[in-house]
């Protein structure tokens, strides 16, 4: 199963969207955005920056739990992962954020 972006607005008024796995799990979230178009226009930065390493930044949390963000190439965060207990389990978060950003569906909720 194919994963896919959803778009959605969350009780601040602000849109989001996540890009869950095949299996419906959410592997990247987005920000806030002001409207529809914005959080469009960050699924299309998520599907051109995924292929990318170097856009993945991994990242310790204080209390020794693993996440990674997604950067565009002018450095701005377009999306973030869960905590993970594992080193090895967010990396394998950032391969499916990888394998599933360029070809999945776009559905608005």
């Amino acid at each position: 199963m194919a994963g896919k972006f959803t778009i959605f607005t969350g009780k601040s008024g602000k849109t989001y969207f996540n890009l869950k796995a095949g299996n419906g799990e959410i592997i990247l979230a987005s920000q806030g955005y002001v409207d529809k178009t914005g959080a469009r226009n960050g699924v299309e930065s998520v599907r051109s920056n995924a292929a990318n390493a170097e856009r993945f930044e991994k990242k310790v949390s204080s209390n020794g739990k693993f996440h990674f963000n997604l950067k565009a190439g002018n450095g701005q965060v377009i999306g973030n992962s869960e905590m993970y207990e594992s080193e090895k389990a967010r990396d394998a978060g950032i391969a499916s954020v990888t394998n599933n950003a360029p070809g999945a569906t776009l559905v608005e909720e």
